[in-house]
């Protein structure tokens, strides 16, 4: 199973770098090409996720490189690649920015690719490598359009944030080596010595909560909706800012080592999660809207991690993926048919075609948490966790899932309201509502696993650390 897991990550690296190199010569089939690297990626995450597998790097023996597809990064693996093949499949219907679609594709195949190699990576130096390559093309991704300044320092705001936070890492490393853990694997990192555990977690956190927006480093992802919808779709739903959260997840040993970590780490979830709650339901602007709610719902992810709730947390990255990057691109074909990203001004949207409308409501749903929806399921156990710890903190967490189900209702309730007399319904392309539907679909489908039994053989897998 080693060549078919390097494979994983090294497909969709090999196939964006092509078309970078390519470039102009490449517009006119790299929408394509993108979109048959990213399915074939999928199909191999599948594979990778169903069997289990571990592989060091072929070309640097002896050195502190391995993957590794267990029950907690299965999953992730699988959500990664499967939203990059959806969100490029609606960029090649039609949703992708203009102007050099090779370069727009490959950076999305090498973003896709280096958060693979995070999600997969069983030791800190090839988590490193995946954690930067993700930061320099989610700044490229961000600032696709250089001609607009504010889109280009909407990413260097986000690229400067995110890479601060990410000194953090390199501290951590240097914390492990001198601790005792010399192969500096994730799960050996619980095991190193004090103060160098104390120092290595804190390097993890600051890491993690920068890259995931959670306070005090919320404020770089509003401005980063300034890039193309499909890369809000697939940075802020199942990519990057949920790399934070995962990295959480997966260091949990450690963070409860420390016997501070845990709790640093919880309140600051909790506490996202109410404030930018109150943020998200403040916005008129769907795409600021949505932005607000990421951090927020990412903020149960952290809770999760803070608690020990794995199986909530895990539940939460999945369906947030789901129901975000499919919001994500109805706000992107919204704003190319209106003009405008204020909810005032998609009155009736909804409506207008209606294709548009349920596929809206079915993720606006999942997000508000209405059961028996995944989301739901997912806060109630993270939620009965974060009550064994501190029921001040179990509050702050159930306020904030109050306010989710407040702010998506707010967004139902602007575009479904009647349109206005002169309002003309855009096209649905059938090619655009093909990997819309399947994300709509995924909200829906994720439901069982959020439920008994799956949800007690997904919490067992994970406990085990074993194979899914």
């Amino acid at each position: 199973m080693s060549a078919p897991l390097w494979l994983l990550p090294a497909l969709p690296l090999a196939g964006g770098a092509v078309l970078l190199l390519t470039g102009h010569r490449a517009d006119r089939a790299a929408p394509t090409a993108g979109a048959v690297l990213a399915v074939a990626t999928c199909a191999l995450a599948t594979v990778a996720a169903r069997a289990g597998a571990d592989a060091t790097a072929p070309f640097l023996p002896g050195l502190p490189a391995r993957l590794s597809v267990d029950g907690l990064s299965a999953p992730l693996a699988v959500t990664v690649a499967a939203v990059a093949a959806l969100v490029l499949l609606a960029g090649r219907a039609g949703l992708g920015p203009s102007g050099s679609p090779a370069r727009f594709t490959g950076l999305m195949l090498i973003f896709t690719g280096a958060m693979l190699t995070t999600v997969t990576a069983a030791t800190l130096p090839v988590l490193l490598t995946g954690w930067e390559v993700m930061g320099a093309t989610s700044w490229a991704l961000i600032g696709h359009g250089w001609r607009d300044r504010e889109a280009t320092g909407a990413a260097t705001t986000a690229f400067l944030t995110t890479r601060g936070c990410d000194l953090g890492l390199y501290v951590a490393a240097g914390a492990g080596l001198a601790g005792g853990a010399a192969s500096l694997a994730l799960d050996d990192l619980a095991r190193t010595d004090e103060p160098w555990r104390s120092v290595t977690a804190a390097g993890v956190i600051l890491a993690a909560l920068g890259k995931s927006a959670q306070l005090p480093f919320s404020f770089w992802l509003s401005g980063a909706m300034r890039g193309p919808a499909p890369v809000s779709a697939l940075l802020h739903s199942a990519t990057m800012v949920a790399a934070g959260a995962y990295l959480l997840l997966r260091t949990g040993p450690l963070l409860a080592a420390t016997g501070w970590g845990a709790e640093l780490t919880a309140w600051a979830g909790a506490a996202t999660a109410l404030v930018l709650g109150l943020v998200a339901v403040a916005q008129r602007d769907l795409k600021q809207l949505l932005a607000a709610s990421t951090c927020a719902q990412l903020g149960f992810m952290v809770l999760a991690a803070g608690v020990g709730a794995t199986t909530g947390g895990t539940l939460q990255l999945l369906a947030h993926a789901a129901a975000k990057s499919l919001l994500f691109l109805l706000s992107g074909v919204w704003l190319s048919a209106y003009g405008t990203r204020l909810l005032p001004g998609l009155a009736g949207a909804a409506r207008l075609p209606r294709a548009l409308g349920p596929l809206f409501t079915t993720g606006a749903l999942c997000l508000a948490g209405f059961p028996p929806l995944a989301l739901w399921a997912a806060k109630d156990v993270l939620l009965a966790a974060a009550l064994t710890r501190d029921p001040w903190l179990y509050a702050t967490g159930l306020a904030g899932a109050a306010l989710a189900a407040v702010y998506s209702t707010k967004a139902l309730w602007y575009v479904w309201r009647p349109a206005p007399p002169a309002a003309t319904a855009p096209p649905a392309r059938p090619a655009l509502l093909a990997p819309l539907t399947l994300l709509a679909l995924a909200c829906a489908a994720l439901t069982p696993l959020a439920l008994p039994p799956l949800r007690t053989a997904l919490e067992r897998t994970l406990d085990s650390g074993g194979r899914p």
